[in-house]
């Protein structure tokens, strides 16, 4: 599905995960921020391991961004039995599936279900005369794990999605990286911290200006103590109810060896300009440049 955005700043919010108070947080700020409803792009998996999956559900659609399906979205409509997250078969990750999408599942109203089967699965635009393609996981495959180590895999995902710059989700954390004459933006979640030791969640910002676009990941702080409450309350989950306060992931399953050995490292707020073709031409010199902030 082709989205026409203005040239202005974009949100780009992954993973909300049934994690209502983060969700708001993200809508205070880009409000904060000035940047409305249909500059915002949600990569899917509203719905997922925390304790207010309608709630968060039906705010995502009162707040009229755009959002694509992940595979929670695909398997909440279709009524299936799991989430279909790709983790391995016995896992710690599998096992706790097995209580937060049950759960989560029979608190989905028809209309939210209904609502999740009418989103599409990627969304494309323009922007500063730089392509976007904006996926879940990967190209062919929903929850396909892409994460920043991966340089292999992320160059085979960026050629199938044939843009200049691919927005993505699912993996959790956040990260830019360049690969070839491409861009792969994850902006991480806002449902889960990054594994970093805080319990800061992430957004992303697409800021366009008149050779390119800069992107970048974001903090956002929220009321987590209130969010693994609620969790608490409800007795389930809680090795992610532990997470939203000790900002460390209940299992490293998914991860390649080197996220892996990064857990409880602070991650550092990142920054990279792209420059589109055009400005490339008319001036050589105008690389693409990258840093790094605490």
């Amino acid at each position: 599905m082709r989205i026409d955005l203005e040239k202005a700043p974009v949100m780009v919010v992954g993973g909300p995960y049934s994690n209502l108070r983060a969700t708001e947080a993200a809508m205070t700020e880009a409000d904060r921020l000035g940047i409305p409803p249909s500059q915002v792009i949600c990569t899917g998996d509203v719905v997922a391991y925390c304790a207010e999956p309608e709630e968060t559900a039906r705010v995502v659609v009162a707040w009229g961004c755009h959002v694509i399906q992940g595979n929670c979205e695909q398997q909440l409509a279709a009524g299936a039995a799991d989430c279909a997250c790709n983790f391995e078969d016995g896992s710690a990750c599998d096992l706790l599936a097995k209580g937060w999408y049950p759960f989560a599942s029979e608190r989905i109203s028809g209309e939210m279900r209904a609502w999740m089967g009418t989103l599409p699965t990627t969304l494309t635009f323009s922007l500063s005369g730089l392509d976007f393609r904006v996926i879940h996981g990967g190209m062919r495959e929903v929850s396909r794990w892409v994460f920043d180590s991966q340089r292999e895999l992320i160059t085979e995902e960026a050629r199938l999605a044939g843009s200049d710059i691919v927005i993505a989700g699912h993996c959790g954390l956040p990260f830019i990286t360049r690969v070839g004459a491409g861009t792969w933006f994850n902006s991480g979640v806002l449902g889960m911290p990054a594994n970093d030791g805080s319990t800061d969640v992430w957004y992303g910002l697409v800021t366009p200006d008149e050779t390119g676009v800069v992107l970048s990941t974001h903090r956002l702080a929220y009321d987590h103590q209130g969010a693994a409450a609620s969790m608490r309350r409800l007795g389930y989950a809680n090795g992610y109810a532990r997470t939203l306060v000790t900002g460390l992931w209940p299992s490293l399953d998914i991860l390649p060896p080197q996220e892996a050995s990064e857990t409880g490292r602070r991650l550092r707020r990142r920054k990279l300009k792209v420059s589109s073709r055009s400005a490339l031409l008319r001036s050589p010199n105008a690389a693409t440049a990258f840093d790094a902030v605490s």
